[in-house]
């Protein structure tokens, strides 16, 4: 098993709630892989929409992914692309 760390800024309009982090933790799980999100000094499993709401990631915000799981690196870029995309926009 591998771990791939890699920090993004949201790129969403309204940074990671309702839609786009329901989208996200989907993502998350479809991917098989145990992945954390930080803010600050704040981390959360990122595949519960519950922990992930509860860091309150707002737009332009900095956080870290630790992805753990076979093929890691892969997800991590795919996550972190999720999260430079907005997800808002009509």
């Amino acid at each position: 098993m591998s771990e791939a760390t890699r920090t993004v800024t949201v790129a969403s309009a309204s940074g990671l709630h309702a839609r786009p982090a329901s989208l996200f933790v989907q993502t998350i799980t479809a991917s098989g892989h145990q992945v954390t999100i930080a803010k600050g000094d704040k981390t959360a499993n990122a595949g519960s929409i519950l922990g992930l709401l509860g860091l309150g990631v707002e737009t332009g915000n900095e956080v870290v992914l630790t992805v753990t799981g076979d093929d890691a690196e892969k997800v991590a870029d795919d996550l972190v692309t999720f999260l430079q995309t907005d997800h808002d926009a009509a």
